[in-house]
């Protein structure tokens, strides 16, 4: 597991600006030292000793599960759900380390990325054609079930990015490696469905399920996995998956989640996925194909899901609820769009966002609560979904406004 926090002389150089960022970074990594590396998910109510009144209907599992989730308080020592580590969670702190590293030079943190990879590697899901990782838990959703360890496209593409960031900042080959193995993986193992233009890869092994976040975040990571390899074969399929769902958007420039009913919502991260992938695929393609579609979803997602104190809203037309998912991939996506558009104000409307959170929904403790609405606070200590996230977030604000240093390019989607 990584090392215990210290403070490197490279942070007596930030700005005052940074401070406030710089004091809520250090808080939540010293809350993440203390828990072991270990949060809750919103998801994880079927690890609890209830389980066995659902008599394993999907129906009751659902309850359950949405129960635990909805609440507003923190149920789930008294269910019997321990606090656990992703591998999602795991890839995130370990690109946050590499970008503290990129910026202050300390080893620790580099040793901590390090870390973090190998625990990747240790615990991967097996039987695949590559690396993959899937949720620590069983979930079940209107979209379907997933045992413990099913491996999902969204994840390995992100953790995919994870890796392909450690090899170019420390020149590990090992790290290249793992990335070709995880787009083995999503050639040869995922199902693909043809549509208008292009074809939709599925969101899991199992079945066909088309959801257009997970279809982009797959293309955006093999267009990155192609312009280190020189695999044509990633390019293409990358190609016709930013095609089918390029061609989705709606005229106001969003997404839906999917094309089925059942999935016509717009929320705030989802469109920051499939505006990250979009990005990372034209960086990494040298394509402009989809500039058009691109920037107009970026005028939609700024327009729509920030209030004018930057409280980052959960989804586009209400605001009632924030969730921490929210704020810290709110932040994520308006730093790649400031750095690829040289743009000032996505920069201070990241900063915003960032404030906010840090006053509304940051413990003293350190962590940060789950959601919060207008007379309610989940208060919910979660490792991957408000922890390692807005751990990353932060790392990633703090690198690309050290203003000695300049802006920094950092990948989408890592």
């Amino acid at each position: 597991m990584p090392d215990r926090p210290t403070r490197p002389k490279r942070y007596e150089e930030m700005t005052n600006d940074s401070a406030q960022f710089l004091k809520a970074l250090n808080l939540l990594e010293a809350w993440l030292v203390r828990n072991h590396y270990t949060g809750y998910d919103p998801f994880d109510g079927l690890a609890s000793f209830l389980r066995p009144l659902t008599l394993r209907k999907r129906f009751l599992e659902q309850v359950l599960l949405q129960g635990i989730r909805r609440i507003p308080w923190n149920l789930r020592p008294v269910v019997g759900i321990k606090p656990h580590t992703s591998p999602i969670g795991m890839g995130y702190l370990a690109s946050a380390y590499l970008k503290l590293y990129s910026l202050t030079k300390d080893e620790r943190y580099r040793r901590n990325a390090v870390s973090g990879f190998e625990w990747l590697i240790n615990n991967h899901s097996t039987g695949y054609s590559g690396y993959c990782w899937g949720n620590d838990f069983d979930y079940t959703s209107r979209g379907g079930y997933l045992p413990k360890g099913a491996p999902t496209v969204v994840w390995c593409s992100l953790i995919g990015h994870n890796f392909i960031e450690g090899f170019r900042l420390l020149n590990e080959e090992k790290y290249l490696g793992i990335a070709k193995s995880v787009g083995d993986f999503i050639c040869t193992d995922l199902p693909r469905s043809s549509g208008p233009g292009g074809v939709c890869i599925s969101y899991v092994c199992d079945a066909q399920l088309s959801i257009h976040n997970s279809n982009l975040l797959a293309a955006g990571f093999l267009a990155e996995l192609h312009k280190e390899t020189g695999h044509g074969e990633y390019l293409a399929l990358a190609t016709d998956a930013v095609r089918y769902s390029a061609g989705a958007q709606l005229e106001n420039g969003a997404w839906y989640y999917g094309e089925e009913e059942k999935f016509h919502w717009i929320d705030n991260w989802h469109t920051a996925y499939d505006l990250d992938s979009l990005l990372e695929f034209q960086r990494n393609s040298g394509s402009h194909e989809f500039d058009m579609q691109m920037l107009k979803g970026l005028d939609f997602y700024v327009r729509h899901f920030f209030r004018p104190d930057g409280a980052p809203k959960y989804y586009w037309d209400r605001d009632y609820r924030f969730d921490i998912q929210s704020a810290s991939q709110s932040i994520d996506t308006l730093l790649h769009f400031a750095t690829h558009l040289t743009r000032s104000d996505l920069i201070e409307l990241a900063k915003k966002v960032a404030g906010w959170t840090i006053v509304n929904m940051q413990d003293k403790e350190g962590f940060f609560y789950l959601w919060k609405s207008k007379w309610l606070l989940n208060r919910t200590p979660t490792f991957h979904w408000g922890g390692t996230t807005m751990f990353h977030a932060l790392a990633h604000l703090l690198l690309t406004t050290d203003t000695s240093r300049g802006p920094h390019n950092t990948p989408a989607g890592s």
